[in-house]
């Protein structure tokens, strides 16, 4: 069924959520263009975080992946790249307190430009345009959602500013969490479990002020992080442009980012995304929500994953509060049955969306919640490992998801509802939900 893999290889299978440009020259100068910019990450990082996937796929590691649902052209800014790293990193601090294991970090950044949506096109003040579909396809206002080409140019550069940024910020010492107003709390000060938060914070700022007293943040890292980007490798023209060739083997690498993910509307068996994806060597994660069949999740597992390499594989489970029970189970014993050398992750955001009265999307944070606990204990259970949790965050206080410590109502969305595709979790809750998952896994 499958031949040698090229780059371009994908060109030959039906490839689902594409877009397409009126002017294809335009479109073609464009990608042998981004073929010649250098490449964003280096293979070393690649398979550094893919040993770390490894860890946390036998215990002895945990993931915290988070950030935007899709990035904008208009947060390559200091301050929102700073909340966002701040945020991740603060919860990874929290777990890794709680959990007494490294915690892997791994944003939706720098590259995650792209959504696919479910109709080409929606109603926009009484007219019917092409639906947004991301920064780097078409922009957002009415008068801009013709796809254009030039925008992938503009999302390489905003991704290159974002990853320097970042790397700027770890090199120069950024984790500076030993200092308390860094933490930001007020916002769930006033809630019933605020006693226990803020020991926990008191307790992991000793513990940092100890090792800085003895001259040992070097030697547990704390002056210092890894963090690694990812995105969902959708737009397969953008991916097959920045694949890059390994110098010390024949190995291709994708150069956007550390890892990419598959969605659930593109993992067809027979498609161009899984040609695309199955001849890098970066670790990959597929989307699973309830509609997969435990016999399609385990020929997924053998086109990816045929040499059955630990951490080459995350399967990110996004089955909702309704399907999680059933569900679950029957994936996790197809994939200790088939001896699949995987790591987990739970996503409770995609599979928990709903809508209001208004048609607002939203999230319920009892629905998230509920999610992690059920598929925490579902693993524990059948003795498998919990690898990692997989969420739409962001550090501004938005109001999109409701619920919380910080109590939002569906009638509350209207006051800062900013994301142009699904709803985040804000800084509370992501706070929040760090805390409580330290105590349901703690060590």
């Amino acid at each position: 069924m499958y031949t040698q893999w090229k780059p371009d290889s994908w060109r030959s299978k039906p490839a689902a959520h594409q877009v397409e440009y009126m002017d294809k020259v335009k479109y073609r100068s464009v990608l042998d263009s981004l073929m010649l910019q250098p490449p964003l990450v280096f293979p070393g990082e690649i398979h550094k975080l893919t040993r770390q996937i490894a860890e946390a796929g036998s215990g002895e590691r945990f993931i915290i992946h988070g950030g935007d649902c899709v990035e904008r052209f208009q947060d390559c800014n200091e301050e929102t790249i700073t909340n966002k790293i701040k945020i991740i990193l603060q919860m990874s601090t929290i777990l890794t307190h709680a959990l007494r294991k490294p915690v892997l970090r791994l944003g939706r950044i720098g590259g995650q430009y792209f959504k696919p949506r479910s109709s080409e096109r929606e109603s926009l003040n009484g007219r019917e345009v092409m639906t947004y579909r991301g920064d780097t396809v078409n922009g957002f206002p009415e008068e801009l959602r013709a796809p254009d080409a030039d925008r992938l140019t503009r999302g390489y550069y905003c991704a290159a500013a974002t990853l320097n940024y970042i790397r700027a910020m770890i090199s120069g010492g950024f984790t500076d969490l030993h200092h308390p107003y860094n933490w930001n709390l007020h916002s769930i000060g006033k809630t019933e479990e605020w006693a226990e938060y803020s020991r926990i914070v008191e307790q992991i700022l000793d513990a940092i002020h100890f090792m800085e007293s003895i001259g040992g943040m070097e030697a547990v890292g704390l002056n210092r992080i890894e963090f690694y980007t990812s995105h969902e490798g959708l737009h397969l023209g953008f991916e097959e442009a920045l694949t890059r060739k390994e110098r010390e083997s024949d190995s291709y690498y994708n150069a956007g980012a550390h890892m990419l993910w598959i969605g659930e509307r593109t993992r067809d068996l027979k498609g161009a995304h899984l040609e695309y994806f199955r001849g890098i060597i970066n670790p990959i994660g597929i989307k699973i929500s309830s509609r997969i069949d435990p016999d399609e999740l385990n020929e997924l597992i053998h086109i990816l994953n045929p040499d059955n390499t630990p951490g080459r594989l995350t399967l990110i489970t996004r089955l909702g509060i309704d399907k999680v029970e059933e569900s679950l189970p029957r994936l996790i014993r197809k994939v200790l049955d088939g001896g699949h050398k995987v790591t987990w992750s739970c996503d409770p955001m995609h599979g928990n969306t709903v809508s209001t009265g208004e048609g607002v999307k939203t999230r319920r944070f009892d629905d998230i919640l509920g999610e992690i606990k059920a598929s925490h204990r579902i693993h524990s259970e059948i003795g498998s490992s919990f690898g990692g949790v997989h969420f739409e965050l962001t550090g501004e206080e938005v109001t999109e998801c409701t619920g919380g410590a910080v109590k939002i109502m569906d009638s509350d969305l209207s006051t800062n509802y900013q994301s142009f595709c699904d709803p985040r979790l804000n800084y509370a809750q992501s706070m929040e939900i760090a805390f409580m998952l330290s105590r349901l896994m703690k060590a």
